[in-house]
């Protein structure tokens, strides 16, 4: 019989709950970033305006369009450029524009899925205010403080913009230090927790290319972390340690990745077996 007791799913500002409670740990482009692909779609749309802009000084010079319907002409030309061409690019490119492509992310909805056409339309024309007609004053000052440096565009549609661009996948594997050989047959790894076993990953697989003094800081902190999950503690480093854990634990999920085809390569083997039997007998 289940449970009538409602189920509590920790959700933290820098996941996203899909429509089955599954947390995904994706992230957000950077406040800085986000500026600078900003500032590259406001140069590319400037740049469109002067082209049109001396398109119709000489469509109107030549007597091409009648002066009474310059001002429309310009209306329109305005709206298009900064409402309906950026909705409509953001739309065709699954949320991403010649800026955001420029830093590596798009624009999707809060809960990780792709963002159509409203939403775009909705970033796109509350984007007028506060990106053109405030020099993209409120913009910044509302994407400093939302923990996913969302505009107000975004607040308002219920997107923000993700990374879209993944780190390479190291070529090679990391290696069990020399010096933990002797303490691997006889350690013990316990459960840690995902997110926990995820940065040690991260940690082991970047810490060449980190600031010394950052390097042996954040060693440390996940050190501790790591600690009361392994029996027993190894008189080493805390890098070291790291790197020890984290050989221990994919050989670990190998070994039981292997064992688990294995069953399934026999189950699989039975049941045809069965099923010859019975053919045989009928």
């Amino acid at each position: 019989m289940a449970s009538e007791h409602p189920v509590t799913v920790e959700i933290r500002q820098d996941e996203v709950l899909t429509g089955e409670a599954v947390a995904l740990d994706i992230q957000p482009l950077s406040f800085f970033q986000r500026a600078l692909g900003c500032l590259i779609d406001v140069v590319a749309s400037v740049v469109l305006l002067i082209v049109l802009a001396v398109v119709a000084s000489w469509a109107l010079g030549g007597a091409l369009v009648d002066a009474a319907a310059a001002p429309i002409l310009g209306i329109t030309t305005v709206v298009t450029v900064l409402v309906l061409l950026p909705a409509l690019v953001e739309t065709l490119s699954g949320g991403s524009s010649l800026g955001r492509w420029a830093v590596g992310g798009r624009i999707v909805r809060v809960d990780g899925g792709a963002a159509g056409f409203r939403h775009a339309f909705i970033r796109a024309f509350i984007g007028v205010l506060e990106i053109w007609l405030t020099v993209g004053a409120v913009a910044a000052i509302v994407g400093a403080f939302t923990p996913r440096t969302q505009r107000l565009g975004d607040l308002v549609a219920g997107t923000y913009c993700e990374r879209s661009r993944a780190p390479k996948l190291q070529p090679r594997p990391v290696e069990l230090p020399p010096e933990l050989a002797s303490w691997a047959t006889v350690a013990d790894v316990g459960r840690m927790p995902d997110r926990l076993a995820r940065r040690v990953s991260q940690f082991v697989h970047q810490a060449a290319f980190l600031d010394p003094r950052a390097r042996a800081r954040l060693a440390g902190a996940l050190a501790s972390e790591v600690a009361p999950h392994v029996s027993p503690v190894p008189p080493v480093d805390p890098e070291t340690l790291l790197r020890g854990v984290a050989t221990l634990r994919r050989e670990r999920e190998g070994r039981a990745l292997a064992l688990q085809n294995e069953r399934l390569a026999t189950l699989t083997a039975g049941d045809a077996d069965t099923a010859t039997i019975r053919t045989a007998r009928q």
